[in-house]
């Protein structure tokens, strides 16, 4: 009996097994495909899933083949600038750079090679899940039961809980009879990625900003006469997704020859090699039930959304951070099993939420008709100008507003930044410098006694820290503090803030073991066992 099964093992599967590796729990991953996909896929993330990373102790790893790039840029159908989202020159209060592009089979081995550090880690490869059930014994404890192949050989697996990681065709998912809420998003996307010795080239744009290098941005050409992204990868990787028109057959356009006419304006005279070139469906999609019993959904087996903002494997990241410390909690009897409701709670609201605005960018890039493109030009201008639109990519993302969350106080279920800090001479990372799986920030010794009095009556067995801040004078943390209007602030393990307070915990802390006994109203999902 494992306490966790994970249903697939690509970038999400594989993230959460070394979550849940390093908080001690028995993992099996089960991966029906015995070799990685060996082509790019997602190709984006930000500041918060480095950050991720981080906590696992991955990131100096996977930074290394990673493109810190400098945001996003949208031209529109008279080529001249209508949305600018970039970051050169802004601060990163996270701690880290707000867009990252990797090559996705480079990630999936690290994430995967990682694993071989926890013995309490089985993957098995090659392994194919056939069918899932789910019982529940005569002491009212439920557990679920695989049926798997690996080759001829058939084998049952047992586990507490299941996270489905198995992508947007998810067997799981389907099996469960879980329907796909359909945002009413859908349009045909040619998607090319190529070897490129040198920089690309650009129609002549008007409009960029004196600190923008368009080699190191991402570019949506809102162009009706053919709408496309142009993407700069880790080293010399570099993606094309270009709209399909009415009437182009998806077969015909990823031919060699059609693929090099699309791309020559880029190209013309730059070295390059085509690794790929394939047609996708860009969909607004979302699970209406992420949870079935003891199995959860997680990545795009629960949500897909259109690239515009590359958030689609960085959504994945979140579902299982989210899940892992949950479990955990729950496993070693910290907290009652009606934690795990608060799943699809905190991240259905969140997911949709960047999907609407991933809609609703597409939405105006797809748009064909040349009036109302140049139309859409001049309100998203203006928009601009009144500062209406999000200035990055990473302002997209809002805070938790359900849940694990003291919502009544000031900043709860935002995510908290990470300074870097000057210890010594040497800069080092907020995150590093404090351990605890909770955090609780507060400022002075005296406030730091009290704090750890009440945490020890409180919540004893919760593995909170708390910090006394006042140590290291740091300006940001100070600047965040005052602006909150608060003297303590609790972090979550997946450093959202659970709550803040002025200066007097108790209440904070008793909130949160109400919740983790099991008070949290938080959950009106409904649920069944397949």
């Amino acid at each position: 009996m494992y306490d966790v099964a994970i249903i697939g093992c690509g970038p999400v599967g594989a993230l959460a097994a070394n979550f849940l590796g390093k908080r001690g729990l028995d993992v099996v991953v089960l991966e029906k495909e015995a070799n990685p996909y060996p082509l790019p896929r997602a190709v984006h993330l930000d500041h918060e899933m480095v950050r991720l990373f981080q906590s696992v102790g991955l990131h100096d790893t996977i930074l290394k083949d990673m493109r810190d790039t400098d945001g996003h840029l949208h031209i529109g159908a008279d080529h001249g600038v209508i949305r600018y989202m970039g970051t050169v020159g802004k601060p990163r209060p996270y701690g880290w750079s707000n867009d990252y592009f990797f090559y996705q089979p480079e990630l999936e081995d690290h994430l995967r090679n990682a694993l071989s550090r926890f013995d309490n880690v089985s993957l098995r490869l090659g392994t194919e899940c056939i069918s899932i059930s789910q019982q529940t014994d005569t002491a009212g404890k439920r557990s679920v039961t695989l049926e798997t192949r690996t080759g001829d050989k058939a084998e049952t697996v047992q586990a507490r809980w299941v996270i489905a990681c198995d992508g947007a065709r998810s067997v799981v998912r389907k099996s469960l009879g879980i329907k796909l809420d359909d945002l009413q998003f859908e349009e045909p996307w040619l998607v090319v990625d190529a070897e490129v010795e040198g920089e690309i080239q650009f129609p002549p744009l008007t409009g960029l900003p004196d600190d923008a290098n368009i080699q190191q941005l991402s570019v949506m050409m809102c162009d009706p006469e053919r709408p496309a992204t142009v993407v700069p990868g880790r080293g010399n990787h570099r993606r094309w997704e270009l709209m399909l028109l009415a009437g182009e057959d998806d077969l015909a356009m990823m031919q060699p020859e059609k693929v090099a006419e699309l791309l020559a304006p880029y190209l013309k005279g730059v070295p390059h090699n085509i690794v790929r070139a394939v047609t996708y469906r860009f969909h607004g999609l979302v699970a209406e039930q992420w949870k079935c019993g003891n199995v959860f959904l997680a990545g795009d087996a629960a949500h897909q959304t259109p690239p515009f903002f590359g958030q689609g494997m960085c959504h994945g990241f979140r579902d299982v951070a989210n899940l892992a410390w949950k479990l955990d909690l729950v496993s070693k009897g910290l907290a009652n099993e009606s934690l795990l409701k608060t799943y699809q709670p905190e991240r259905d609201p969140h997911v949709r939420a960047v999907i609407s605005a991933a809609v609703g960018a597409g939405r105006y890039i797809c748009m064909l008709d040349r009036e109302k493109a140049a139309q859409r030009d001049i309100d998203i201008r203006e928009k601009v100008k009144k500062g209406e639109l999000p200035t990055t990519a990473a302002d997209l993302i809002p805070p938790v507003t359900d849940g694990i969350i003291a919502a009544e106080t000031s900043q709860a279920g935002r995510r908290f930044i990470q300074p870097r800090l000057n210890i010594n001479g040497s800069e080092q990372l907020f995150d590093d410098l404090t351990r605890g799986d909770w955090r609780l920030l507060v400022s002075g010794l005296e406030v730091a006694g009290k704090a750890l009095t009440q945490v020890k009556s409180i919540l004893p067995d919760l593995n909170i820290e708390v910090v006394d801040l006042s140590q290291w004078r740091d300006p940001q943390l100070t600047a965040w503090f005052e602006e909150a209007g608060v003297g303590a602030v609790l972090l979550r393990p997946d450093y959202y803030v659970y709550g803040t307070a002025s200066e007097c915990c108790a209440s904070l802390l008793q909130q949160l073991r109400h919740q983790l006994d099991g008070a949290c109203a938080a959950t009106s999902q409904q649920e069944s066992i397949a």
